[in-house]
């Protein structure tokens, strides 16, 4: 929203701007990791507090920010404090809270989640209407400060129970999950979907513009497809109810790459445009919480912040490189139907690898030798 306004005020380039977007990715998925095995011991309520502070100090920062170097610096606080505010921490605290009840606890914190864009989009521009991008940046800091600091201190105080055992069996052999071939076929193929999906996000309005629509339909896809996300979220309990875990990985990243292969491949009309980009957008939702549920259905709830953090890692390193990769392939592959073809290609890899991803829980323990 804010993008063009700080070129033009400032007289970066927008890929240099992007970039430092880019970089707070990246350094997330690098601070995540840490911050999961802090979870694991103590808890949410220091680290999302903490947090908050840091993100509000941080969007302060690249509101002040009188130099590229110091709105970088801004952006570089904003990743780590991303890491310890955002789906994961809160995906950590719900698991171990609500244990079996968590996948109905995880469908509420993401639907809630997924209405950040519908309400601060619009309110961010409203803003930038009447004032500069640093004024709108410092008042969604004050109100980011006043919301989600006193909410994370008061209202996560609930004693941290005491995390269960792994089981001996769900290790690798060198007895560590995260560094066991399961562990690292479903990370790869969450990292090959996660970048299919975003940059199938970042193209659709690209897409639909090459295929004769205006900008302001695009822009309707591209909210319909946000709006068939929620809906996916709030049917993932039923779907997780009635399948297993392999089997439900599988065919959510299959259908993540069908439908990404469909809007590559259908020309139109407009209408079933729409509808596959609102199926896109229910997959979406739905691979949203079988990330946050990978970790419990298959290794327990021990571990979960740090092996958490390690699964998300490359799949969020793999979001910062979408917007740029997916724009630099869709330029040589003569537009963005090739690129979205070139992603279904991708899910399917990814389907694949989920296959092979088949944890020892699902395989019988011998029995000692006589």
């Amino acid at each position: 929203m804010l993008l063009p306004r700080i070129t033009a005020d400032t007289g970066w380039s927008s890929g240099t701007a992007t970039a430092a977007f880019s970089l707070a990715l990246l350094i997330s998925a690098a601070v995540g990791i840490p911050v999961g095995r802090v979870l694991d011991r103590h808890g949410p309520r220091a680290v999302m507090t903490g947090g908050s502070v840091l993100a509000t100090v941080a969007v302060l920062t690249v509101a002040a920010a009188p130099s590229l170097p110091l709105f970088f610096a801004g952006w570089m606080l904003a990743g780590a404090a991303m890491a310890a505010t955002f789906y994961q921490p809160a995906f950590a605290a719900v698991t171990r809270w609500w244990g079996p009840d968590r996948v109905r606890a995880l469908t509420v914190i993401t639907l809630a989640g997924g209405l950040a864009s519908t309400l601060f989009a619009p309110l961010t521009t409203a803003l930038a209407a009447h004032l500069s991008w640093r004024s709108t940046y410092a008042i969604l800091a004050v109100i980011l400060a006043a919301v989600t600091i006193p909410a994370h201190a008061l209202a996560l105080r609930a004693p941290w129970p005491p995390a269960p055992a792994v089981p001996a069996q769900q290790t690798g052999r060198n007895g560590s999950v995260a560094r066991s071939r399961p562990f690292v076929l479903l990370a790869t193929a969450f990292t090959l979907s996660g970048f299919a999906v975003y940059a199938v996000v970042i193209g659709i309005v690209p897409l639909m513009t090459e295929r004769g629509a205006s900008t302001t339909a695009a822009a309707w896809a591209l909210g319909l497809g946000g709006a068939g996300q929620t809906l996916g979220r709030a049917l993932y309990a039923a779907l997780a109810g009635r399948t297993g875990v392999t089997t439900r990985t599988v065919t959510l990243i299959a259908a993540g790459g069908a439908t990404t292969g469909a809007l590559g491949l259908v020309p139109g009309p407009f209408p079933l445009l729409i509808v596959l980009a609102v199926a896109a957008g229910m997959v979406r939702g739905n691979l949203t919480l079988l990330q946050a549920t990978a970790v419990a259905d298959r290794w327990g709830t021990g571990s979960y912040g740090r092996l958490s953090a390690l699964l998300a890692a490359p799949a969020t390193v793999a979001a910062a490189l979408a917007p740029w990769a997916g724009a630099s392939l869709a330029a040589a592959l003569g537009g963005h139907a090739a690129l979205f073809v070139l992603l279904a290609g991708a899910s399917a890899a990814a389907a694949l690898l989920a296959a092979a991803a088949v944890t020892s829980r699902r395989r019988p323990v011998p029995a000692p030798a006589a």
